[in-house]
C-alpha cells in the first residue's frame, strides 16, 4: 500500500480557491487510483472526489459537483484537488488515499492507514 502525503491546505475566504496536492515516494503511486477526502470537526470522514489510475476518469461527491476539480500528473507522482467557489461548509481537515481500483476508493473500505491531511479554512 501507498501512503501519499497532502499539502497545500490553508485560510481562504468564502468565494476563494486553493490547490491542495497528494504526492508519493513510491513509483507504483502512478499505477493506483486516487482520491480526496474530508473530515470537518464533529462529522465522519466523507468522499470528496477520485481519478483513476491513467486520468481518464473522475468521480465527484455532488456537494463539490462544479466546484472541484481533481487531475494528475504521474512524472511528477501527484494529484492535485483544485477547489474553486469555496464555501464555509468546506471547511475540514482534507486527506488523500490511494487504491487499485478506482470503485473501491470512494468506499474508504480499503484504506487501513491515513496521512495527517491538510486543513482547510473557509471564512465566510
Amino acid at each position: 500500500q501507498v501512503q501519499p502525503v497532502e499539502s497545500g491546505g490553508g485560510l481562504v475566504q468564502a468565494g476563494g480557491s486553493l490547490r491542495l496536492s497528494c504526492a508519493a515516494s513510491e513509483r507504483t503511486f502512478s499505477t493506483y487510483a486516487v482520491g480526496w477526502f474530508r473530515q470537518a470537526p464533529g462529522k465522519e470522514r466523507e468522499f470528496v472526489a477520485a481519478i483513476s489510475w491513467h486520468g481518464g476518469s473522475t468521480r465527484y461527491a455532488d456537494s463539490v459537483k462544479g466546484r472541484f476539480t481533481i487531475s494528475r500528473d504521474n512524472a511528477k507522482n501527484t494529484v492535485y484537488l483544485q477547489m474553486n467557489y469555496l464555501k464555509p461548509e468546506d471547511t475540514a481537515v482534507y486527506y488523500c488515499n490511494a487504491d487499485p481500483s478506482l470503485s473501491q476508493v470512494a468506499t474508504m473500505r480499503r484504506f487501513s492507514s491515513w496521512g495527517q491531511g491538510t486543513q482547510v479554512t473557509v471564512s465566510s
